[in-house]
């Protein structure tokens, strides 16, 4: 028999072992997913699609109308791009791996700033390239500059930026994305932007794109979709932008591996991105979550928790407890009834445990309160 490519035994599945649903008595605490419905008008909006037949080819980056809601929406965080630069992906994943694709060839180091979402890891692997995990700040999550500069070798290409952070909710200063590009600037690095929850902020400081520090724009591969500020996870629609250079590259391996998401979709996420009472409505509820689920949290015997800034994560130390982060995972589920990710599944992670508050207020309360009596006894 021939054998499969080896680069696959690098790579994880993340958080999969522990995102199995369970029983309707458990508290779940684990998917990053809005409990919201879509709006009704992006609904509407396929619907109308497919009732016009638009269920053909079309133009593979995404129609003229979507690219350029994208890029007029981009200007909401003072993000210049052309829409002729702007290719609709499958999911914002897609998006991440393209730009990787685009910047990277086999044996290029990629810093991904630790502990990171599971699936950059991955990614970075499945290009040929190699993750160097770079440890953040354990009291705030936020980048420490040091360990950055102590990480760059001559192999080091690009820096993956995720802010708002998944999974521990930080949300890096305008001060800290300036340092970022001068870093880029210093050592010649891509930087990929992933602002998937740049609409879920909740801190003093908004996210800040490294496109508006001078110098970041023509480095800065900015990468976003619909799924979490639009409830949108199941559309997967995602976007990328950045420089010609790249697009042009993300336009070759889009053809060849998606042609384009699906026709039909186009007229729809184009309507989500004119949306606003219905996205700040979400949002505005799970910034009264976090205020929840960081005070109730705080209560836990053991469990130190940083107020999260933005997403809708919560990343706990629980090493107080004595238990590892899979003990107490494993424990809280069989134990309290609650479900939650051991941060161990993530390089960095170790003596931690991601909390989603992606759930109603009732559960939140009824979860903690799970947690707390099992902690207590």
């Amino acid at each position: 028999m021939p054998e499969v490519n080896r680069t696959l035994s690098d790579v994880g599945i993340g958080f999969a072992a522990f995102l199995a649903p369970p029983g309707p008595e458990v508290i779940r605490f684990t998917v990053g997913q809005p409990d919201f419905d879509t709006p009704i008008s992006v609904v509407n909006a396929a619907k109308d699609a497919l009732d016009r037949g638009e269920t053909a080819y079309t133009r593979t980056q995404g129609s003229v109308e979507l690219c350029e809601a994208v890029a007029q929406h981009l200007t909401v965080h003072d993000i210049e791009a052309d829409p002729a630069d702007v290719v609709v992906t499958p999911g914002c994943k897609q998006a991440v791996l393209y730009g990787l694709m685009a910047t990277l060839d086999a044996g290029d180091e990629v810093l991904l700033l630790s502990p990171a979402w599971p699936s950059y890891d991955g990614m970075v692997k499945l290009t040929g390239a190699v993750p160097i995990h770079v440890p953040v700040k354990r009291e705030n999550y936020h980048p420490n500059f040091e360990n950055l500069e102590a990480a760059v070798t001559s192999k080091t290409k690009a820096i993956m930026l995720n802010s708002p952070n998944n999974p521990t909710g930080a949300v890096y200063t305008p001060e800290e994305v300036e340092k970022i590009v001068a870093f880029a600037i210093k050592h010649d690095l891509w930087i990929l932007d992933d602002m998937i929850y740049a609409t879920l902020v909740w801190s003093d400081h908004p996210y800040t794109s490294p496109c508006t520090i001078p110098g970041g724009a023509e480095r800065t591969i900015t990468i976003g979709g619909w799924s979490k500020g639009w409830a949108m996870t199941g559309w997967r629609l995602g976007w990328i932008t950045g420089p010609k250079v790249v697009m042009d590259g993300v336009k070759k391996i889009n053809v060849s591996a998606a042609t384009h998401v699906a026709t039909f979709m186009m007229p729809a996420a184009t309507v989500a991105l004119s949306l606003e009472e219905e996205t700040a409505a979400m949002a505005a509820s799970f910034k009264q979550r976090c205020e929840l689920i960081h005070g109730l949290l705080s209560e836990l015997p053991g469990v130190v928790v940083p107020k999260p800034e933005g997403a809708f994560y919560a990343f706990c130390d629980i090493t107080g407890t004595g238990m590892t982060d899979i003990e107490f995972a494993e424990r809280a589920l069989s134990e309290a009834k609650v479900q939650l990710i051991p941060g161990s599944l993530l390089e960095g992670g170790e003596g931690f445990v991601r909390i989603s508050y992606a759930t109603s207020p009732e559960n939140i309360r009824e979860g903690v309160r799970r947690l707390s009596e099992w902690l207590n006894a």
